[in-house]
C-alpha cells in the first residue's frame, strides 16, 4: 500500500499553531466543528445521490456517531457521508488555500473570543481538533470507492502530514483525535453529551453515542457507569426550523443563530414561519446585531441556506434573498422545488420568485417592528446596516414606499440619525412644498455647507445625508407620500412661498446691476464653471457652487473617481453672494482673475473637495496676503 509524506501548504503551519496556542477561549468547540463537517459530509452525499443512488451503497440511513477510548485517549468523531479520495484528503486536508487563508489571517485581531468565530466562517473548522489532540488521523473512503481505495491521513499538526492507501469498507470519514494529557475531561460521555446538547442539538441527523449504564458494584465496591454495546440518538434529530415554535426556546434560535451565521453575538430579531399556498416553505430568519466586516463586498456570496424537503442544497441561495438584504442570516426549506436544482433553475423558477418575494416581506416586517416598538433596538440596526438598506431604493421598485418609511437622517437641527421622511414632513413650516436635503461627505461639512445659509436664516429644517450610497439611492425616490424631495445643492434656489417679495426682487436687481461682474467671471472661469450666477441662498458665504437639476454633483462625480470608475466631467454652476464685502471688491480690482479663481477654489473647498491646482491657489492667496 502507498505512504507519502508531504507537506503542508506554507501558511497551514503558522495557522495551526495559531488554532492550538490561542484563537479558542472555549475549546469545546472543536466538537462543534468536526460535527459540523460530518453532517455537511451527510449533505453532499445526499446531494449527489439524488442523482445517483448506488453512491448509498448498503448504508441508506445517515448518521454521526461519537465514541471514545478512554485507554488509547482517543475521541473519534465517525459519518457515512461522502468521504475522501486519496487526492480530495491531500487537496482539503493539507492546504487550506480553498478556505481563504489569506483572508483568514488579515481578519484576525488578536481578540480570541472574535477571532474564534472565523474558524467556521473560512472552512478552517477541521483544524480546530489540534486544541485538544497532538495528532490527528484520518481514516475515509469516497462514496463510490471500493474498500481497496480508502485512505488514512495522519498529521501532528507540524510541518509534514502523512497519506497512505487503506482497506476501508465502511463510507465516510473517521476522524481520530489522539487526545492531549490536559484533554481527558473529552472522554466522558456527560461531557460530550452536554457539549452536543449546546451545540450541535439542530444538527437534522441523529447523532449517535454509546448508552452508558449504572451497574452495581459487587462485594462492598461502589457501583460505576459503563458504557454498552448499544447507540442511542443524542440529539433532537430533527432540523430545528421543522420544530414547532413552541416547543424552541429563546436560547436554542440563539445557538442556531451562532452555528448558522459563526457571530459571537445572539441576533437582533428573528422570525420562524411556515408559509402555505401557492408555494409551501418554512422560513427561519435572523436579523444580526452587528455587521459583518465584509458588509459592502457585494460580490461576496451571500444568502440564506436553502434547503428542499429537509435536503441541503446550497449555502448562498442569492436567489432568495434581495442583495440590500445581504446581512439577513437563515434556513429556507422548500416543498415545491425540485430537488435537484441547480443554480440556474433557481434563478427562473416562479416558486423562487415567491420565496423571495416573501422573504423579503418578512424581513421588512421585523424591521418595521423595530422601528414601531423597540426604538432602542431599531436605531442599533440602523446605525449597523441603515446604509445598505438604501441600496434598495434602487434595486427593490415594490418597496420602495416600505423602505423609504424605515430612513432616518441627522439634519440642520438635530445631530442624531433619527429624522424620518414623515418626522420631517410633521413639521415643515407653512407654505414649504418640499423635503430639502443636501449630501456631503461627513456631517460636520453637511452641517457647515454655505448652501444652508438661508434655509438656517428662515429657520427651514433640512436633512444631512453623509453615507457614500445616499446620493445614488435618493435618485430613485423623487417624492415622499406626495412631497416632492429636493436638494439644496441642485438647481436655483426656489423657496415658493418662504420667500417674500422683497427678496425676490432684490435677486432680480442683483442679477442685473451685477451682469457686467457677472459675465467678466463667466469668462475668467470658463474652463471650470458652467454659468456663474447672483443667488439668494448665501448670507455669510461669498460663493458655493452648485449643480443643474437632474445633473451629477461634484461629490458624487470625487467618489466615483476614488473609487477607480468612469465619471463624467462636472462642471458645476458657481453662485456668488452680491452683498459680501469679497464679492464687492472684485469690481475695478486690478487682481479680478486671482479673486475668480480664489472664490471658486474656496466654494470647492467649501464642499469637501479639493482645487484642480492646489499650489496654484495657495500662490494667488500668498500674492493677496503680502
Amino acid at each position: 500500500m502507498s505512504k507519502q509524506t508531504l507537506s503542508f501548504q506554507t501558511e497551514v503551519a503558522q495557522l495551526l499553531n495559531l488554532v492550538t496556542h490561542s484563537l479558542y477561549s472555549n475549546p469545546d468547540i472543536f466538537l462543534r466543528e468536526l460535527i459540523s463537517n460530518a453532517s455537511d459530509a451527510c449533505d453532499k452525499l445526499r446531494f449527489e445521490g439524488l442523482n445517483n443512488a448506488a453512491l448509498y451503497e448498503d448504508a441508506p440511513s445517515l448518521e454521526v456517531r461519537v465514541s471514545f477510548d478512554k485507554a488509547a485517549k482517543t475521541l473519534i468523531i465517525s459519518d457515512n457521508g461522502i468521504g475522501l479520495s486519496q487526492q480530495e484528503a491531500i487537496d482539503n486536508l493539507g492546504t487550506i488555500a480553498k478556505s481563504g487563508t489569506r483572508d483568514f489571517m488579515a481578519k484576525l485581531s488578536g481578540d480570541q473570543k472574535n477571532d474564534a468565530q472565523l474558524i467556521g466562517q473560512f472552512g478552517v473548522g477541521f483544524y480546530s481538533g489540534f486544541i485538544v489532540a497532538d495528532t490527528i488521523t484520518v481514516e475515509s473512503r469516497r462514496a463510490g470507492l471500493p474498500a481497496s481505495e480508502g485512505v488514512r491521513w495522519t498529521s501532528a499538526g507540524t510541518g509534514d502530514f502523512e497519506v497512505e492507501t487503506i482497506e476501508r469498507a465502511p463510507r465516510g470519514s473517521s476522524v481520530i483525535l489522539h487526545l492531549k494529557d490536559d484533554a481527558a475531561e473529552y472522554l466522558n460521555t456527560w461531557k460530550l453529551k452536554s457539549i452536543i446538547s449546546k451545540y450541535s442539538d439542530h444538527i437534522s441527523l441523529p447523532i449517535l453515542m454509546k448508552k452508558e449504564e449504572w451497574k452495581e458494584g459487587e462485594k462492598d465496591q461502589p457501583g460505576e457507569m459503563v458504557t454498552t454495546d448499544e447507540w442511542e440518538t443524542v440529539n433532537q434529530a430533527a432540523a430545528l426550523w421543522t420544530r414547532a415554535k413552541k416547543d424552541i426556546t429563546a436560547a436554542q434560535y440563539d445557538e442556531f443563530y451562532k452555528q448558522i451565521s459563526y457571530d459571537q453575538n445572539p441576533p437582533l430579531a428573528s422570525t420562524h414561519n411556515r408559509v402555505e399556498g401557492a408555494t409551501e416553505y418554512t422560513q427561519l430568519l435572523f436579523i444580526p446585531a452587528k455587521a459583518p466586516m465584509d458588509l459592502f463586498n457585494r460580490d461576496k456570496a451571500a444568502g440564506v441556506k436553502l434547503y428542499v424537503k429537509r435536503v441541503f442544497i446550497m449555502d448562498d441561495a442569492q436567489a432568495l434573498m434581495p442583495t440590500y438584504l445581504r446581512f439577513v442570516k437563515g434556513v429556507v426549506d422548500s416543498s415545491d422545488l425540485p430537488l435537484n436544482v441547480s443554480r440556474e433553475l433557481l434563478q427562473e423558477s416562479r416558486a423562487v420568485k415567491a420565496i423571495r418575494e416573501g422573504c423579503t416581506k418578512r424581513v421588512l416586517s421585523m424591521i418595521e417592528d423595530l422601528a414601531a416598538n423597540e426604538p432602542e433596538k431599531f436605531a442599533g440596526f440602523y446605525a449597523e446596516f441603515g446604509a445598505v438598506l438604501k441600496e434598495g431604493l434602487g434595486e427593490d421598485f415594490a418597496n420602495r414606499d416600505r423602505l423609504a418609511k424605515l430612513l432616518r437622517f441627522a439634519s440642520s437641527t438635530t445631530d442624531t440619525v433619527t429624522v424620518g421622511f414623515a418626522d420631517y414632513k410633521a413639521r415643515m413650516k407653512d407654505g414649504q412644498d418640499a423635503i430639502y436635503y443636501i449630501t456631503a461627505d461627513t456631517q460636520a461639512a453637511a452641517k457647515n455647507s454655505p448652501q444652508l445659509e438661508i434655509f438656517r436664516k428662515k429657520g427651514i429644517e433640512v436633512l444631512l445625508m453623509t453615507d457614500r450610497v445616499d446620493e445614488w439611492a435618493l435618485s430613485y425616490l423623487n417624492e415622499f407620500d406626495g412631497t416632492p424631495l429636493q436638494s439644496v445643492a441642485k438647481g436655483a434656489v426656489d423657496l415658493g412661498k418662504l420667500q417674500d417679495e422683497d427678496e425676490k426682487k432684490a435677486a432680480e436687481e442683483a442679477q442685473t446691476r451685477f451682469k457686467p461682474i457677472l459675465d467678466k467671471l463667466k469668462e475668467a472661469l470658463k474652463d471650470k464653471a458652467q454659468d456663474v450666477r447672483a443667488t439668494t441662498r448665501l448670507v455669510d458665504s461669498p460663493a458655493c457652487l452648485v449643480v443643474q437639476d437632474g445633473g451629477m454633483s461634484t461629490q458624487l462625480a470625487r467618489m466615483l473617481k476614488q473609487a477607480g470608475q468612469a465619471a463624467p466631467e462636472v462642471k458645476p454652476i458657481l453662485e456668488i453672494n452680491a452683498q459680501h464685502p469679497l464679492v464687492k471688491k472684485l469690481e475695478g480690482s486690478e487682481h479680478f482673475d486671482d479673486l475668480a479663481h480664489i472664490l471658486f477654489d474656496q466654494a470647492l473647498l467649501a464642499e469637501g473637495g479639493l482645487p484642480d491646482d492646489p499650489s496654484a491657489y495657495v500662490k494667488r492667496v500668498n500674492a493677496l496676503l503680502v
